[in-house]
């Protein structure tokens, strides 16, 4: 993807020259491949504790190009906005999340970008993280109900501030499909037929890749959302409901009929190298989040997505995916009134804006921030997910992170692998009665 100049930057998102440099002076690259997360050093949480203006450090997963940028943008505004500086973190994002319990543990900064969900509750409830109710009483009414109950733990309060979230679908080019007389499929059995099709014209069908685990869970869950309902599915993920239950091996079954038109050789592969087979026009679809469209180059609109399609006339298509992305507090930060006041910031939709004005890929969460200013995609996504009966996370945001990480990441690789349904039900089946202790 092309590298945006500074001046296009600068014009997209309202910054000064000099902001934008402030801020990535101060350790906006990213670390690749760091064994273990670390936060940013020299700042002083501790002195801001009685004024609550200074030092803020940041431990950002957006690695990524376009993210990356989006997010120093959004720390330098927090100056004029908050009259807060951020030293931003920035970690490669597998390694951030794979590391995040020993960062937590470690010497975490302040804020950090994470997930809502399970994974958001887990951490608050082992007393990782700090409660941030102070600030919801600030900005709770700039938030839908939906997001509120996202952002709460177990014992009720609030630990996280919700910056966006996204729906997950196929996403395509128009042109190929204008070209090739392709319909967007409403039905399982349609996508079958469209695959074949795309086969037959030389195209792959269905880009694919899960190098890095967490991409085979996308088609995994909407399956079984599609095949079971939505709340078997949520159920499956609190292991109330077995892997080894017949309706989860025919989710595997179905999952392993399509293994024929996605990618070859996808556990080698990262989402962003899938991904550009759709824009070269080697692929016709991909399934993933809106983020994907990180990966097209700027400027280019030629990209669209649809729903996954109803499989059972009975269960419907319904269910969605949309994961809410946004920010915690770790405990040390909860010592820092700036670290508040960043957070507070983060709630507005002013600082979405700022965000959205670089990655352009998601929809905002506040109620004030400015849908107008959306590009088509992130519009058909508003409407996708305004339009959802029931939103699930993700797998690795909804079941028990040690389960997800440690028991379907490989399982799942496994079965991309040998296509072996009753070998991946009994081992998640197994592994999960250890996690969660039934």
């Amino acid at each position: 993807m092309p590298t945006p100049s500074l001046d296009s930057l600068l014009g997209r998102s309202g910054m000064s020259r000099r902001s934008l440099l402030r801020v990535t002076g101060l350790g906006a690259g990213a670390i690749a491949a760091a064994p273990l997360l670390a936060a940013c050093t020299g700042a002083d949480s501790g002195s801001d504790s009685g004024s609550g203006t200074g030092t803020v450090t940041f431990g950002s997963n957006g690695s990524d190009e376009v993210p990356k940028k989006a997010y120093a943008a959004l720390m330098s505004s927090a100056k004029d906005a908050a009259d807060v500086d951020v030293k931003i973190n920035t970690v490669a994002h597998n390694d951030f999340q794979n590391n995040i319990n020993n960062y937590l543990k470690g010497s975490p900064d302040d804020v950090f970008t994470w997930f809502a969900g399970y994974r958001m509750k887990s951490y608050a409830k082992q007393g990782l993280v700090a409660e941030i109710d102070d600030v919801w009483e600030k900005v709770g009414s700039n938030f839908s109900e939906a997001f509120k109950t996202a952002s709460t733990g177990d014992d009720g309060k609030k630990y996280f501030i919700p910056l966006y979230n996204y729906p997950w679908g196929w996403f395509y080019r128009p042109s190929v499909w204008k070209e090739k007389g392709y319909t967007e499929p409403k039905t399982w059995d349609e996508l079958i037929t469209l695959a074949k099709k795309m086969k037959a014209d030389g195209l792959n069908p269905i880009a694919f890749a899960d190098k890095d685990g967490w991409p085979a869970f996308g088609t995994f869950d909407y399956l079984n959302m599609r095949i079971n309902g939505y709340q078997f599915h949520v159920d499956l993920m609190a292991h109330k409901e077995s892997w080894e239950d017949a309706k989860v091996k025919k989710v595997f079954d179905t999952w392993k009929s399509i293994f024929p038109y996605q990618s070859a050789d996808s556990l080698g592969r990262t989402w962003q190298e899938a991904a550009q087979t759709v824009v070269t026009k080697k692929s016709g679809m991909y399934l993933l989040g809106s983020f994907v469209g990180q990966q097209w180059p700027e400027g280019d609109t030629d990209i669209d997505f649809f729903p996954f399609p109803e499989i059972d006339s009975t269960i419907g298509a319904d269910a969605i995916e949309a994961p809410i992305d946004g920010f915690m507090m770790s405990k040390k930060g909860g010592e820092n009134k700036s670290a508040r006041k960043l957070m507070e910031y983060l709630a507005t939709g002013k600082a979405e804006d700022v965000y959205q004005a670089i990655d352009s890929n998601n929809v905002g969460a506040a109620k004030d921030a400015d849908a107008s200013k959306y590009n088509a995609l992130q519009k058909k996504s508003a409407e996708v997910i305004g339009a959802a009966k029931n939103i699930s996370q993700f797998l690795d945001r909804d079941a028990e992170p040690a389960f997800a990480n440690n028991a379907a990441l490989p399982a799942f690789q496994q079965f991309i692998k040998d296509g072996n349904v009753a070998s991946v039900t009994k081992s998640l089946e197994a592994q999960a009665k250890q996690i969660y202790g039934s």
